[in-house]
């Protein structure tokens, strides 16, 4: 239970210990840019110049930085100060001029953020919301800062990764080939440990009614790997590309959307 309770400091404190070698491991690799661009794509049809976001768990600032070059202005917030200081670190080098406002602050501590105009959107990338024990908390939150037809999008790791269970199971390790199945698992960072939830679509369309409604689910890393299998990836880039495009066509349809290493929601707001 105390481990739960104070999941985000613990949260804050693994990425820290990584936030140095983050860039290297996930945001520059061939899966990991594989990965991204599904979710870019969706971005860029979603949020228009102009717009006012709010970004959840934003780490280095890799999407931050990619909707404020097409004029969004976001404010992002983390749990790990480490993040965010390279975070402004890479806008005052790749983007000086782009309108991004940064916040040390946990998914679980957006009461604390400052009260403004409210947003035109809101985004999570790459499971940040996963650590996040009670989702209702952050969807009355983000309700309460959102205007009326704002639209929400979420990436999250989901509950069967067919990837990861093959993978595991080749190698004879159950445990891990299904540690997301029951929902919840221990992540181990450095020397630190917190709990990673896998919630279902419905219990999530749950978390956010009434404020919001889900939209569409889309599949990201259906046969495209997960970012541990990267140095098998990069000797088979032709593969990576027939991947990509398989899960391009596939990716929105039933079953597919939710066996992929993440699944992307497009929820609204509606009251």
């Amino acid at each position: 239970m105390t481990l739960a309770l104070n999941a985000h400091r613990f949260v804050g404190a693994a990425f820290d210990a990584m936030a140095a070698d983050y860039d290297d491991l996930f945001t520059f690799s061939m899966v990991g840019r594989a990965q991204r661009d599904v979710v870019w794509n969706r971005a860029a049809r979603t949020f228009a110049a102009g717009d006012r976001v709010l970004e959840l768990n934003c780490g280095t600032g890799e999407d931050a930085l990619f909707l404020a070059r097409s004029g969004v202005q976001v404010t992002v917030c983390d749990a790990s100060g480490k993040m965010i200081v390279y975070a402004q670190a890479r806008k005052a080098l790749e983007a000086p001029d782009a309108s991004i406002e940064f916040h040390v602050l946990a998914n679980e501590e957006l009461h604390l953020l400052p009260r403004g105009p409210r947003f035109d959107g809101a985004f999570s990338n790459f499971s940040g919301l996963n650590c996040v024990a009670d989702l209702c908390d952050v969807s009355h939150e983000l309700a309460a800062r959102l205007r009326t037809g704002a639209k929400l999008l979420l990436c999250l790791s989901t509950r069967f990764c067919l990837w990861e269970t093959l993978h595991y199971a080749a190698r004879l390790n159950f445990h891990k080939a299904a540690r997301r199945w029951r929902g919840v698992s221990t992540a181990h960072f450095d020397q630190h440990s917190f709990p990673v939830y896998y919630p279902t679509i419905r219990s999530l369309r749950r978390s956010f009614e009434p404020d919001f409604e889900l939209r569409s689910v889309t599949g990201v890393g259906i046969t495209t790997p997960p970012s541990y299998l990267e140095g098998w990836i990069v000797k088979h880039p032709h593969l990576l590309a027939a991947m990509k495009g398989f899960d391009k066509a596939v990716c929105d349809l039933p079953v597919f959307r939710i066996i992929g290493d993440h699944m992307l929601l497009t929820l609204e707001k509606v009251s």
